[in-house]
C-alpha cells in the first residue's frame, strides 16, 4: 500500500535514487497504489551527471512493496522495500526510461503490460 508522501527507492539506472510519491493515478479519489500501478513522483535524491535530476517530476510503475500482495493463486508476496521503475510520460507506450532494472521484479508487472521491464529484470519472482 503506497500512498502520497511515501518515500520509494528507484530501481533503475536513470540516475534517480529516491523519490516521493505525490499522486496515485487511476481515479480522483484513489488512495493506495499496489504492484503494477502507475504513480507520479518527485525525485528527492539523484546521482550527478545523469538523465534524471533532483526535483524532476516523473511517472513510475510500482515494482516492489513492503505490504503483502495477494496473488491470483492465493499465495502472498512481500518485499523488503518500496520501489518503482521510471516509465515514459506517455502511459500508452509502457516503456521504461532506463536501460537496466535492479532487484527482483514480480511477474504481475508483465501481466499488466510492462513486458520490457520483465525482460530487463535480473530476477523475476
Amino acid at each position: 500500500m503506497i500512498q502520497p508522501r511515501t518515500i520509494v527507492k528507484i530501481a533503475d539506472n536513470t540516475g534517480a535514487k529516491l523519490g516521493r510519491i505525490f499522486k496515485v493515478l487511476g481515479s480522483s479519489k484513489k488512495r493506495y497504489a499496489s504492484i503494477g500501478e502507475l504513480v507520479v513522483l518527485s525525485v528527492q535524491k539523484a546521482e550527478p551527471r545523469k538523465s534524471t535530476k533532483k526535483k524532476d517530476v516523473v511517472y513510475g510503475i510500482v515494482v516492489r512493496q513492503k505490504a503483502p500482495f495477494r496473488r491470483k493463486d492465493g499465495s502472498y508476496i512481500r518485499f523488503d522495500e518500496n520501489a518503482v521503475v521510471i516509465v515514459m510520460k506517455d502511459a500508452k507506450k509502457k516503456e521504461p526510461v532506463a536501460g537496466r532494472v535492479f532487484g527482483p521484479i514480480p511477474r504481475e508487472i508483465g501481466e499488466v503490460g510492462y513486458q520490457k521491464i520483465i525482460s530487463l529484470a535480473p530476477e523475476v519472482v
